[in-house]
């Protein structure tokens, strides 16, 4: 009985979280660990099933950087980098397409169809759902900057109730263009401005943003944000995932989270729980 009391007191603890965000658009950039581990693709899923079920709208956007690394090695093709920026050059830019579009999108699209959803992939070439530029003016080859996102087929699409998963390769606006490789986390922060998303949620392989002794931070401001990057609390990968969460917030999305993807269930527990499991970040 007493296990049974419990599970009325989690859902009784969510019940306010559902009614407050049903409806809302959430943007999840799905990545790391959690899209490695076998049990956690499974629990990620059921996650996303739960939050449909709820009545609120997710959005998948997926990145695949350590795939497209493993077959650019496999083929003979060398993988260079800038400051940690992916120089994408036109035969590197076949793999990336094959491997985001061709592998990693429809394989998510198949696990959350597994668990109940009914998800559709895309890539940012659709409906030139993505227009991206070369960035900084070509230095990173065919790696992109997007300068639209044209939000009309994602909102279709939540509108009949599907799951948008979606690959960060967006149109060159030219014909015969073989577009570019945008960078999945800031693509998941101007998906989120674009569609008005309520949240946009990145799961890493960190607990999310720690202080100078390893404890996470649960809470931070845009000022405590840009603080934290100034003192160097903030530092290495975590400085592009903070840099999206702000980026989206000036853009009126109302909370990003970073929140650590190892842990099964995440989502649930950072959206539906009084505590959550990650760092928040809000205006």
């Amino acid at each position: 009985m007493q296990e049974k009391v419990k599970i009325v007191q989690t859902l009784l603890e969510a019940l306010p979280y559902i009614k407050r965000f049903s409806g809302d658009i959430v943007v999840v950039k799905y990545g790391g660990s959690a899209q490695s581990s076998e049990t956690l693709k499974a629990k990620f899923a059921q996650d996303i099933v739960m939050l449909q079920a709820v009545g609120m709208k997710p959005v998948v956007v997926h990145g695949g950087g350590k795939n497209i690394s493993g077959l650019l090695e496999d083929l003979g093709i060398e993988s260079r980098f800038i400051d940690g920026q992916r120089v994408t050059t036109k035969e590197a830019m076949r793999i990336v397409e094959m491997v985001l579009s061709g592998e990693i999108n429809k394989e998510i699209v198949a696990l959350l169809n597994s668990q109940g959803a009914r998800a559709i992939g895309i890539s940012g070439k659709d409906a030139n759902f993505l227009e991206a530029n070369a960035k900084d003016g070509g230095k990173f080859g065919y790696t992109g900057t997007i300068q639209q996102v044209n939000p009309e087929i994602v909102l279709k699409m939540l509108d009949d109730g599907f799951v948008p998963v979606i690959a960060p390769i967006a149109s060159g606006g030219t014909l015969g263009h073989p577009g570019y490789n945008i960078n999945a986390d800031l693509a998941a922060s101007q998906i989120a401005i674009a569609l008005g998303a309520r949240k946009v949620v990145f799961l890493t392989d960190t607990p999310g943003v720690l202080d100078k002794s390893g404890n996470l931070i649960s809470n931070l401001s845009i000022a405590q944000a840009e603080e934290r990057k100034r003192d160097e609390t903030i530092t290495g990968g975590m400085v592009p995932k903070v840099d999206a969460c702000i980026e989206a917030l000036r853009g009126n999305v109302k909370k990003a989270h970073i929140i650590d993807g190892r842990i099964e269930h995440s989502l649930l527990l950072e959206i539906l729980t009084n505590s959550g499991i990650g760092t928040c970040i809000e205006l």
